[in-house]
């Protein structure tokens, strides 16, 4: 019976680099044996030479505690190259190498680096909920932090999944209303009817169905912070109510004679410049005046190319806390089509993406078959046939939304699908299904 052949050495580094990147192998006295050509390059041929002990290679986070730790337990360290000075920061893990009953030695996965904190100008910075490295959002966290002590209405301008909602969380949570209550309520999701009844509650017998008196968003959040999204979709007529509302601090309930005082702070936020609305008729002068006492503008994830793949590893780790599957890098395709993507989406898409990658793919390198289809389809022409307005234009280049030739446009790139077309928009489905009907497409 023939016996089986081994593997050609010259094989072996490139089939191991394949499936887990850069690793060291190491014996049992934890000296270097050999490595991938990856990891040679991270780390230079001299540090990488066969017999250098692995903790001359690596400084381990915890020290002696910490290589023992990686070896012994196989929990995955934080680690920094000898000779590379202190600024860059690999995520470390180890896997047994054993022969039957024989222990052989370990191989050591190096993962990505980053910069290590306080390193450098773009050191990360975690402020309620958001992560980033871009100088940008770090002012942004600046200015959140100074208008947070005041009492003035505050404007977040941003497409839909940077963050706004967070935005206004922090502003409630560092100011002196923290204690009371945050309330926030989607002004497109609702029909001006019910609209109206959210936001200034009814008494019982208003309105079919009214059948006890509602307080209404504005009385639950008395004392704090109410948070007005979208509020670029308020109707006209609504608006003037709202406009009263905070001129005199007290609202009228939908079916109520008598003013009710309230004391609320309000943070609005919408994708849509309000200055436009207003000069297209859509919203009130006096109103936005009201509400964008201080304005914020949230930059889109693609002004912050600098977070895609930290944001992403930061929400595989989370994934990986309640699943089975360990990434431990992204492969070279992977990366560029994140890098690369448009985002419209945002910080939200990426979340969602990341989620689908982790759940489609298996083994330790998540790789661009791991990603969404859209990822992988052929982009659209740069011109679109006949008078039309470019298919790509009329998305990327901030075209109107209300725009007849700009909803088509999203619905086309879409293939029909009215949720995908919102969400490229940046708008709620409900808030496209009017527009359309507007256009005398509904």
């Amino acid at each position: 019976m023939p016996t089986s052949r081994a593997l050609p050495s010259p094989l072996l580094l490139p089939a191991l680099e394949a499936l887990a990147g850069a690793v060291l192998l190491v014996d049992l006295q934890q000296r270097v044996t050999t490595a991938t050509p990856e990891a040679e390059a991270r780390l230079g041929p001299e540090a990488v030479r066969p017999g250098t002990p692995l903790a001359e290679v690596l400084s381990v986070s915890e020290g002696a505690r910490g290589l023992e730790a990686l070896l012994s337990q196989g929990r995955q360290v934080e680690a920094r190259p000898h000779a590379s000075g202190p600024s860059r920061v690999m995520r470390v893990r180890a896997v047994p190498l054993s022969q039957g009953a024989k222990r052989l030695g370990w191989a050591v996965l190096l993962g990505a680096e980053t910069e290590a904190e306080g390193t450098k100008g773009d050191a990360e910075e975690t402020f309620h909920g958001m992560w980033t490295r871009n100088p940008g959002m770090k002012r942004l966290f600046r200015i959140v932090e100074k208008v947070a002590r005041t009492e003035s209405s505050v404007l977040v301008r941003g497409e839909s999944g940077t963050g706004k909602e967070l935005v206004a969380n922090a502003l409630h949570a560092i100011s002196a209303r923290r204690k009371g209550p945050f309330r926030a309520i989607n002004c497109a999701a609702l029909p001006p009817s019910l609209l109206e009844s959210e936001l200034f509650g009814h008494v019982r017998g208003a309105f079919t169905g009214a059948v006890r008196d509602s307080p209404g968003h504005f009385r639950l959040a008395d004392g704090g912070t109410l948070f007005l999204d979208e509020v670029a979709e308020i109707p006209l007529e609504l608006q003037g109510k709202l406009l009263r509302v905070l001129e005199t601090r007290s609202i009228i309930p939908v079916g109520g004679r008598s003013p009710v005082p309230v004391n609320v702070r309000i943070v609005a936020a919408t994708h849509r410049p309000l200055r436009r609305e207003v000069e297209a008729g859509r919203f009130r002068a006096d109103l936005m005046y009201r509400l964008r006492v201080v304005p914020l503008f949230l930059p889109s994830l693609r002004e912050r190319r600098e977070d895609i793949l930290p944001l992403a590893r930061r929400f595989l780790n989370e994934l990986e806390q309640s699943g089975p599957r360990h990434v431990e890098r992204f492969s070279p395709g992977a990366r560029n089509l994140l890098e690369s993507h448009g985002w419209p989406g945002n910080v939200r898409e990426l979340r969602n993406v990341m989620e689908y990658a982790y759940v489609i793919g298996e083994g330790p390198v998540l790789h661009e078959a791991d990603l969404p289809p859209e990822f992988s389809e052929p982009r659209a022409p740069p011109e679109a046939t006949g008078s039309a307005r470019p298919l790509v234009a009329a998305l990327d280049t901030g075209g109107d939304d209300h725009d007849p030739a700009t909803l088509r446009a999203a619905l086309a790139r879409a293939g029909g699908n009215r949720t995908e077309a919102a969400r490229l928009l940046g708008i709620s489905r409900v808030t496209l299904w009017r527009r359309l009907r507007a256009a005398g497409n509904p």
